[in-house]
């Protein structure tokens, strides 16, 4: 940012506001008295794991990354690559035409929970360092793609049009919201032998349905809150392309609604002539 000032360019305070809050709650959750916990009550580990995948993406998407650095970073021009060089090449690579597809992302969003929690993995991020870093690694990365499919900035291959942005936040909410129930209305312990064995005092079973009941209630605040940022990035996108159309009409002088009318009179003098 301070680069940007130097040569007279701004960037918004917001995006740097909302970056540095999302990096201290990434940092307070995978570092902080959360993630001790979350090794004992099933609760508190989805509840880290619903901040996340979902509340931590919605702050760090609008910081726009990938712009500020195609910004702020210097143009290499001996043909070498340096950092501006080697980020756009990720980006624009096939890996991340297909990770970064909307339809992707949607899908690995709602499908990893399922996956996870329903398969040795589960038990492999408990047991194993390596693991719980995979799941961290993991989901931030899901809940980062599929929030930049929806309210991103930064280049990426395809966007969807806003009214299907609307509805693929929905249609993966809902799924969302089914698997919080499923683990609410679940009667046997996904993990018997780690959460059922720790003596806290405390019913592990009534834990786990507690834990469900954040997967469901968690995602409510970032889906409220993207539904909002979808809406007011449509409605911008429609006042810009009304000021578009109206500076064309002044440069050209409405000549492609002059040759509209002069097409419709021609038509109508021929048809009195017949």
């Amino acid at each position: 940012m301070r680069r940007l000032r130097r040569r007279g360019d701004r960037w918004p305070i917001y995006r740097a506001v909302l970056w540095i809050a999302g990096m201290l709650l990434l940092a307070y959750i995978t570092n902080g008295g959360v993630n001790a916990y979350e090794q004992y009550l099933f609760s508190a580990h989805m509840g880290a794991h619903m901040v996340l995948t979902m509340a931590v993406p919605v702050l760090l998407v609008p910081g726009a990354p990938v712009t500020l650095i195609a910004r702020a970073v210097e143009r290499r021009s001996d043909g070498s690559r340096g950092g501006r060089e080697w980020v756009l090449l990720a980006v624009h690579s096939r890996f991340a035409r297909v990770i970064a597809n909307p339809i992707f992302a949607a899908v690995m969003f709602v499908a990893s929970l399922w996956v996870f929690y329903y398969s040795p993995l589960f038990r492999w991020t408990m047991l194993d360092h390596i693991g719980h870093e995979w799941m961290i690694a993991h989901f931030l990365i899901t809940g980062y793609l599929f929030v930049q499919s929806l309210i991103g900035i930064d280049p990426v291959p395809f966007r969807l049009p806003y009214p299907f942005r609307l509805l693929l936040l929905l249609g993966t909410m809902a799924f969302h919201a089914f698997f919080g129930l499923a683990i609410m209305s679940s009667t046997g312990l996904l993990l018997a032998d780690w959460y059922g064995a720790m003596g806290w005092g405390t019913d592990a079973l009534a834990d786990q349905r507690v834990g469900g009941g954040l997967a469901w209630s968690i995602g409510e605040i970032p889906t409220l809150a993207l539904a909002i940022s979808v809406a007011v990035q449509w409605a911008r996108s429609d006042e810009k392309e009304t000021k578009r159309r109206d500076r064309h009409a002044d440069r050209t002088g409405e000549a492609e609604l002059e040759e509209y009318n002069a097409r419709l009179q021609r038509l109508a003098v021929r048809d009195s002539e017949e």
